[in-house]
C-alpha cells in the first residue's frame, strides 16, 4: 500500500542519502555477471563496462561478483576478494568516481550454486546434493567452514574499503549460500545452522555483524535477500520478512535491496520474460548442453513479464519495515520509478535495461518520456558469459512490446 506519512514524494533523479553516502539521484544499477574477468581480476573491459554505466547516469554502479573465497565463484574466471585483486578493482572505483557515481561492491559465497567443475573445488551447501550446476555432489558446509566463510566476508569488506568502494551489497538470495541456508527446502540440517527459521537465519544475521564490525561506517552496507525463492518448499514471503526484520534490529544494514528466485533451481522467477534455451544451452559445454537441450523448459520456465513484476511482494516488506529498501524488478521508465517512490521505497535498481542502454538514466533525466528499448527477451543472460551482455540490440516492436 502507498506510504501514509505525509512527507512529499522524493523525485527518483535528485540526490538522496544512502548510509554515509550523498547519491546523485535514487536509481542503482543491480549486479548482473559481467563475464570479463578471464583471470578472476580486473580487466580494462571491466572498467570500461561500469565506466560507461557511470557515465551513464545511475548513481552507483554494483560490480559482480566479487566472491569472498575461492570456492564461492559460481565459476572460475569470477573475481574473489584478495590483496591482488585490490589495485584492479581500485582502479576500477577511480574510473566510476570520476564520472560521478558511486561504486558498490556485490560480495557473497555461491554455496551450492558454485560450479565445482570449473573451480576445481567442492561446492559448499547446507548439506550434500546432487548439484544441476556442476553434476557433482555439494559438500555439506561444517561449522568451520561457516565460521571461516563469515570471517572472508568481513575481510572482503575491508579489501573493498582499500579498493575505493563506496558500499558493499551482501548477497543473501538466488540460494546462493546464505539464501540456500534460509530455504527449507535446501536446509535440513539438524544443528544450530538447521530446523527453525531462527536457526536457519544464523549464517545471514552472523554475516551481516562480522562486516559492520569489520567496517563500521566507513562505507554503506546494503544486502540483496530473497522474498521468495520461487520453487515448491523453499522461503517464502512470512518467514522472508521476519529474516528482514531480524536484519533491520541487528542494525548491519543501511539498505536492502528485495529480490526472487533461485539461481539453482529456478532463475526465471527473477528474470520474467523470454526464456532463451537455444541461446543458454549454446553457452555451455556437453553434457551441460545436451541437459538444457532436454530438459532446460523445467529449469528455465516462463514468466509474463510487467513493469515493477516484484511490487507485490515488496508491499509488504514496506509496510513491515523502516530500513530503506531498493525496488528491483521491471524497473524500466520514470513512471515505474516514481510509482516506487510513491509507494515508500527509497531507491530501484535496475540491471537489463541498463544493460541495452547504458545511458537509459540521462535520457531520461533529459526527456522524462524516455522508454527503455530492452525488449526482455533474456538473451542478454546467456551472452554474459561470453561478456557481450544485448547480443544484438533487436529494434522494439508492437508484439514484442517492451
Amino acid at each position: 500500500m502507498p506510504d501514509p506519512s505525509p512527507h512529499p514524494v522524493p523525485d527518483p533523479l535528485a540526490p538522496a542519502r544512502l548510509g554515509p553516502l550523498t547519491l546523485r539521484n535514487r536509481v542503482v544499477k543491480a549486479a548482473t555477471f559481467e563475464g570479463m574477468t578471464p583471470d578472476a581480476l580486473v580487466t580494462d573491459d571491466l572498467v570500461d563496462f561500469h565506466r560507461r554505466h557511470a557515465a551513464g547516469g545511475i548513481a552507483m554502479t554494483t560490480v559482480a561478483y566479487c566472491a569472498v573465497a575461492p570456492e564461492g565463484r559460481t565459476e572460475r574466471r569470477q573475481i574473489w576478494m584478495r590483496p591482488e585483486a585490490v589495485p584492479g578493482l581500485r582502479r576500477l572505483t577511480d574510473a566510476v568516481h570520476a564520472e560521478g557515481a558511486a561504486a558498490c561492491a556485490q560480495l557473497g559465497h555461491a554455496g551450492p550454486v558454485a560450479d565445482a567443475s570449473s573451480t576445481g573445488l567442492p561446492a559448499l551447501a547446507p548439506q550434500s546434493r546432487f548439484s544441476p550446476v556442476s553434476l557433482r555432489r555439494t559438500r555439506a558446509a561444517t561449522a568451520e567452514d561457516i565460521a571461516r566463510v563469515t570471517r572472508a566476508h568481513a575481510d572482503a569488506a575491508r579489501l573493498a574499503v582499500e579498493s575505493g568502494f563506496d558500499a558493499v551489497e551482501l548477497h543473501f538470495g538466488h540460494n546462493y549460500l546464505a539464501s540456500a541456508f534460509l530455504s527449507p527446502k535446501l536446509n535440513r540440517r539438524t544443528d544450530r545452522y538447521g530446523g527453525s527459521l531462527a536457526h536457519r537465519a544464523e549464517v545471514t544475521r552472523g554475516i551481516a555483524r562480522a562486516v559492520r564490525d569489520a567496517v563500521g561506517d566507513r562505507i554503506a552496507i546494503t544486502a540483496k535477500l530473497n522474498m521468495k525463492d520461487g520453487v515448491p518448499g523453499g522461503l517464502g514471503v512470512d518467514e522472508s520478512l521476519q529474516v528482514a526484520r531480524w536484519l533491520q534490529d541487528d542494525g548491519g544494514l543501511d539498505a536492502l535491496q528485495l529480490t526472487a528466485g533461485s539461481s539453482l533451481l529456478n532463475p526465471m522467477y527473477l528474470f520474467r520474460g523470454d526464456a532463451p534455451l537455444k541461446e543458454f544451452a549454446a553457452q555451455f559445454p556437453a553434457p551441460q548442453r545436451l541437459g538444457i537441450r532436454l530438459f532446460g523448459d523445467r529449469f528455465l520456465r516462463t514468466y509474463p513479464y510487467e513493469d515493477a513484476y516484484l511490487l507485490e511482494h515488496a508491499r509488504r516488506f514496506r509496510a513491515a519495515l523502516d530500513l530503506p529498501l531498493t525496488l528491483l524488478g521491471g524497473i524500466t521508465s520514470l513512471d515505474t520509478m516514481e510509482r516506487a517512490m510513491k509507494e515508500g521505497f527509497q531507491f530501484v535498481a535496475m540491471a537489463r535495461a541498463l544493460l541495452r542502454e547504458p545511458d537509459l538514466v540521462e535520457r531520461i533525466a533529459r526527456d522524462r518520456t524516455t522508454p527503455s528499448l530492452c525488449i526482455h527477451c533474456n538473451r542478454c543472460m546467456p551472452t554474459i558469459y561470453r561478456g557481450t551482455h544485448c547480443p544484438e540490440k533487436p529494434e522494439k516492436t508492437e508484439k514484442q512490446g517492451r
